[in-house]
């Protein structure tokens, strides 16, 4: 029994880092986006399931309007807000939290005073970050005080990413 003991504890290490090793591959894939400046990282909680917080994760750091105003440092939560919006999963707009790092952007559906210099300059610092070690963005998202919990990465979009698809041929 000791024996299986150990055999239990090296499988749940080696699944952890498996697990830690995906992750690493996931967001590199998402960062290494055509002239990408940094990787975004959208957290969403308080769905009812998984399966909608990651489907409003993923509209939010695939959103062209999310990627664009980050690549332009600008921290706008009215874009981020829409994107979950219209994410097909349905929430209480009194209940929308919008967060970029540390900075507050909206509460309980409402756009909050914030230090727009401030969260303009987070973003910079990402921007200017060492690649996968400070180069995240985060975007934190609450709509409402379900369990549910997902995650979601992506790149910003550059004057570069447009250049290099816009010249690329099929």
């Amino acid at each position: 029994t000791s024996a299986m003991t150990n055999m239990g504890a090296e499988a749940e290490k080696l699944e952890a880092m498996l697990t830690e090793v995906c992750i690493y591959l996931a967001k590199a894939i998402a960062r290494d986006g055509e002239g990408a400046t940094c990787l975004i990282e959208v957290q969403v909680n308080g769905t009812s399931d998984e399966a909608s917080a990651n489907k409003i994760a993923k509209t939010i750091a695939g959103s062209s309007l999310v990627k664009s105003a980050i690549f332009g440092r600008d921290p706008n939560w009215g874009r981020i807000a829409a994107a979950a919006g219209r994410a097909g999963v349905k929430f209480e707009q009194d209940k929308l939290q919008v967060k970029l790092g540390d900075f507050l952007l909206m509460e309980n559906g409402q756009p909050l005073d914030f230090d727009r210099a401030a969260a303009s300059e987070y973003l910079q610092q990402r921007a200017a970050g060492e690649y996968l070690k400070d180069d995240t963005v985060v975007i934190s998202v609450k709509v409402g005080d379900g369990v549910g919990s997902g995650k979601a990465w992506g790149c910003d979009l550059s004057y570069d990413y447009v250049k290099i698809n816009a010249e690329y041929t099929t």
